[in-house]
């Protein structure tokens, strides 16, 4: 199967590192401000509370210097050297990432049991709807009607990224508002050396401060649903996709505390790059093009390697327009799940399953609850 519609696939993963220093009072280029749209506001006596929230490593800007903060996310170019107690705070994220990703897959196991479990009343359900459309007379210029022809239009994987790339835009909204750019700054961007360490490692994937960097995440998560969610069903896919999330922004905390280089990141990349990663070593030969050059076809192999080169490239050099050690993290996950993880988490989720159904039914012993099979779990 030719694949042209990996569209921009070296910038695709850009989850734009929002990178800042905590020492000195440098700021963001003014180009790099326009680029992501920030702008330039006055100085404001409320700096000390936003340091405050944006955590402990922040405290030393008043031995830099007059540094204040304006209600736009500008940032800092240096930070301190790692200590052993910076990496014992990255001890909740550890154990919020392995809790967390437990979770998603237990949830994951049990909405596909109660979807297998309904399949047979939504089949009588379809009749019935079928049944009734040719007995009601047909309207014309229904938008409702358009709506439905459209949803019933696209595949199983573009279905499950629609929610994903709603609450996308949601967010994105949300940091049109200047009210909310405290709350936004404290949970959807993730920073090791916030006080907030945990809750913004999964509300930061969903977050994007520039159009063009939601954008382009976006079409990409579009473009490999399809093959995706084929190869894992919808339910194992959103497991995997929430738990890449919180997986790449630990893997970036580990990095960014071991080098110093602290600083708030947001975006999907991470997700995006394991969703990519998945499908690229389950799909080695198959043919990629860029969307605006699609006479350049390369396989989907020769594709990952290149793009975790650049990433390794990124962490080791130090570049930071991007978060590359989130790219990384969510492209290593992505080949780890494939080659080890379907087969140690997802092939042996039927213990928790006929918990559940037991749970569910008093302890009796009803057929068909012994995790429904392998729908959208077998490769």
């Amino acid at each position: 199967m030719a694949w042209r519609s990996c569209s921009v696939l070296l910038r695709l993963t850009g989850e734009d590192a929002l990178r800042s220093s905590v020492r000195g009072g440098s700021r963001w280029p003014h180009s790099f401000q326009q680029r992501c749209g920030f702008r330039k506001a006055a100085r404001k006596p409320e700096s000390k509370k936003v340091e405050e929230e944006l955590g402990p490593a922040h405290t030393e800007l008043s031995e830099a210097g007059a540094h204040r903060r304006s209600p736009a996310p500008h940032l800092d170019q240096q930070a301190p050297p790692s200590s052993p107690r910076a990496f014992g705070r990255l001890l909740r994220p550890l154990v919020f990432t392995v809790g967390f990703t437990g979770c998603s897959f237990g949830s994951a196991a049990i909405w596909q049991y109660e979807s297998l479990k309904s399949r047979v009343q939504s089949y009588f359900d379809e009749l019935r709807a079928d049944w009734l459309e040719k007995v009601r007379p047909q309207k014309r210029g229904d938008v409702r009607k358009e709506i439905n022809q459209w949803w019933h239009s696209l595949s199983e994987g573009q279905k499950t990224v629609t929610g994903i790339i709603a609450a996308n835009a949601v967010v994105f909204c949300c940091w049109r508002i200047p009210s909310l750019q405290r709350v936004m700054l404290k949970y959807f961007t993730a920073n090791p050396a916030s006080r907030t360490l945990c809750s913004p490692m999964l509300l930061s994937t969903f977050s994007h401060f520039s159009f063009f960097h939601m954008a382009a995440n976006m079409y990409v998560l579009w473009s490999f649903s399809t093959s995706a969610v084929s190869m894992l069903g919808r339910e194992q896919f959103m497991a995997v996709y929430l738990s890449a999330g919180v997986v790449s922004t630990f893997f970036s905390y580990v990095c960014k505390t071991a080098t110093g280089r602290f600083g708030p990141s947001l975006g999907a990349s991470g997700a995006i790059m394991t969703v990519l990663a998945a499908v690229c070593t389950k799909m080695p030969e198959a043919k990629l093009a860029i969307v605006f050059f699609p006479m350049f076809t390369f396989s989907a192999a020769n594709a990952l390697k290149a793009i975790v080169a650049l990433d390794t490239a990124g962490l080791l050099l130090g570049w930071r327009f991007f978060d590359h050690a989130a790219h990384l993290g969510g492209a290593l996950f992505g080949i780890w799940y494939i080659l080890f993880g379907h087969e140690w988490i997802w092939k042996n989720r039927e213990p928790f399953v006929k918990l559940w159904h037991d749970l569910r039914t008093g302890g009796g012993r009803g057929g068909g609850g012994g995790g429904g099979g392998d729908r959208g779990g077998s490769f």
